[in-house]
């Protein structure tokens, strides 16, 4: 079984009396450590499977299973709590809480986590170096660039030390030079720290930092290609 094996995967929801179809009985195997780039038309149903593996979202029908977990039969709220220790998710806005300091943004997912403050200040600070930017912890986003805004997502993306990172076009509001440091950062976590990344894009100059890239189109996979053997880190 692959780390994340979806079967049949369906994703449908009703808009008047027509019934939209945004992932269609869709099949795909991920293992562990693959950095996946999914590419497609806009509809496709490329977020809906992303949000669908980060556990954002539950299926219509069908089978998806990470490590074992069968993630269609969670309830909310235990679907929500799995989402906490094994997932970590970068947006294409950052989604930053403004009022906040790089520091408390990180800091946040650890507060759903039994941890002394001296545990999650360890991990924060660990996180803010591991992605270069330790130096502007009290800084506010608005004091930040887009780059450093994007690493501090990322740092609070990995806080937690989920295996699964899910990143939805992380450079789509990036200029050339931040885009290039951001998916070079994404590529040292999946080969340094064995992290499995999923990533939604429509720039194919970022799948080159992908070790493979799949294509959806009207919420089915063109064509999944072979499965590469699982990594450890």
């Amino acid at each position: 079984m692959s780390f994340i094996e979806c079967r049949g995967l369906t994703r449908e929801y009703r808009k008047g009396d027509n019934v939209i179809r945004p992932l269609d009985e869709l099949d795909l195997d991920v293992p562990r450590g693959d950095f996946l780039a999914l590419m497609g038309p806009s509809g496709s149903g490329k977020t809906t499977l992303l949000n669908l593996i980060a556990g954002i979202d539950s299926p219509s029908h069908g089978a998806l299973m990470v490590d074992g977990e069968d993630l269609a039969s969670l309830s909310r709220n235990r679907l929500a709590a799995w989402r906490s220790r094994n997932v970590g998710y970068v947006f294409q806005l950052y989604n930053l809480v403004p009022v906040l300091t790089a520091y408390e943004n990180v800091e946040l997912p650890l507060l759903l986590h039994a941890l002394s403050r001296s545990e999650r200040r360890d991990r924060v600070l660990a996180a803010l170096e591991r992605v270069g930017i330790a130096d502007r912890h009290d800084h506010f986003p608005r004091q930040l660039s887009g780059g450093q805004e994007q690493r501090v997502a990322i740092a609070r993306a990995i806080v937690t030390d989920p295996e699964i990172i899910v990143a939805d076009e992380p450079t789509g509001d990036l200029d050339k030079s931040s885009a290039h440091a951001v998916m070079a950062l994404l590529q040292n976590l999946n080969e340094d720290l064995g992290k499995t990344i999923i990533m939604v894009t429509h720039d194919p100059k970022t799948t080159q930092y992908a070790k493979r890239t799949l294509h959806l189109d009207k919420g089915r996979l063109l064509d999944a290609g072979p499965v590469p053997e699982e990594v450890t880190a």
